[in-house]
C-alpha cells in the first residue's frame, strides 16, 4: 500500500503530530505545499491546522483526489477548542462540509487533536483576527458564550500548548500499514 501523511501547518503544533505519526508508522510526511499527485497514494492521512474555521490546506489538497473510493482518507484537524466537546465538533464539521467533496467527507474517517498557540508568533492576519474575535467574544451576552469562547478569553495574548502526542493512538489504529 502506498501510504502517505500530508500536514497543512502555519505554526506548528500540526506539523508536530504529523513528524510523530510519520515517526510511529514510518510514512513520509510532508507539508500539502510539496505534494505534487495525491493520486498516487492509496492511504492518505491530512492533519490540517484550524483556521478561521477552515482546515489549512486540506480543501486545496483533497479536491484533486480522483476514485475517492478506491482510497483510504484519514482526516484529522487541530485546533484548540476541546475536540471532546460535541458542539465544537459539530462545529468543525459543518466547516470541513463546505470545504470537501461530499463523497471524501462520507468516506473519510474523522479526528479531531488539540493545538497550540503563541499569540506573540503570530502573523498579522491571523492577530487581526483573532482580535476582531475577542471583541466578538466580549460582547456576546455570558449566558450565551460557549466552552470555546470562555477558553478563547482566558488564553488571550498568551502561549499555551495542548498538544498531547498520545491523543494520535485512536488514528494509529486507523492506519494500515
Amino acid at each position: 500500500m502506498n501510504n502517505i501523511i500530508i500536514y497543512g501547518s502555519h505554526y506548528g503544533a500540526t506539523e508536530r503530530y504529523a513528524k510523530e505519526l510519520s515517526k510511529e508508522t514510518n510514512i513520509e510526511a510532508v507539508t500539502f505545499k510539496e505534494i505534487a499527485n495525491v493520486n498516487h497514494y492509496d492511504q492518505i492521512i491530512y492533519l490540517g491546522g484550524l483556521y478561521a474555521g477552515g482546515v489549512y490546506g486540506m480543501s486545496k489538497t483533497l479536491k484533486k483526489l480522483k476514485d475517492i473510493k478506491s482510497k483510504k482518507i484519514i482526516i484529522a484537524t487541530v485546533g484548540l477548542a476541546d475536540p471532546k466537546n460535541e458542539k465544537n465538533i459539530k462545529n468543525i464539521k459543518n466547516h470541513m462540509k463546505k470545504q470537501l467533496d461530499e463523497d471524501i467527507f462520507k468516506n473519510a474517517k474523522i479526528f479531531h487533536l488539540r493545538g497550540a498557540i503563541d499569540y506573540s508568533k503570530l502573523g498579522f492576519i491571523h492577530k487581526t483576527m483573532m482580535k476582531a474575535l475577542i471583541i466578538k467574544i466580549k460582547r456576546t451576552s455570558n449566558d450565551k458564550k460557549t466552552s470555546e469562547d470562555t477558553m478563547i478569553l482566558e488564553t488571550y495574548n498568551k502561549k499555551v500548548d495542548f498538544v498531547d502526542l498520545s491523543s494520535l493512538n485512536e488514528i494509529l489504529n486507523e492506519i494500515i500499514l
